[in-house]
């Protein structure tokens, strides 16, 4: 079995605006001072995936488009598509279901559970709600 990979597409740098070392491979979002936190709602408009673990102050690297590994919410199937979940992993979007939510990626890679890195295609660039 090909284990999760990265093409990296976008990536850009932002100060954490909290301490991001337990969310590499989760949906960030930008506060309201434009600093790095993680997707806390599955309404939030992510605008990257993390790439590393820094601490509160340090530089997070974010990709915002390109293929990324990821955390699984739960279990994902290849194909799926993808938004946040309410602590920024990767979770599964029904369209014309979750039109609250933002549509901003593909599965590449299965996940069987919550918490496994698989790949994953993500643009969030110009994000559009799940229709």
């Amino acid at each position: 079995m090909v284990t999760s990979y990265e093409i990296p597409g976008f990536k850009f740098s932002l100060e954490a605006g909290a301490d991001l070392s337990a969310a590499q491979y989760h949906f960030v979002k930008l506060d309201a001072n434009g600093l790095a936190v993680v997707c806390a709602a599955i309404t939030d408009k992510p605008v990257g995936v993390l790439q590393n673990d820094p601490g509160l102050g340090e530089e997070a690297e974010i990709m915002a488009s390109g293929i990324t590994k990821m955390s699984a919410d739960s279990a994902v199937a290849i194909g799926d598509e993808l938004g946040t979940s309410a602590d920024g992993q990767a979770d599964t979007i029904a369209a014309g279901t979750d039109t609250t939510v933002y549509k901003v990626g593909q599965a590449l890679q299965a996940a069987g559970a919550a918490g496994v890195l698989f790949a994953a295609l993500i643009d969030c660039l110009a994000p559009a709600r799940a229709a």
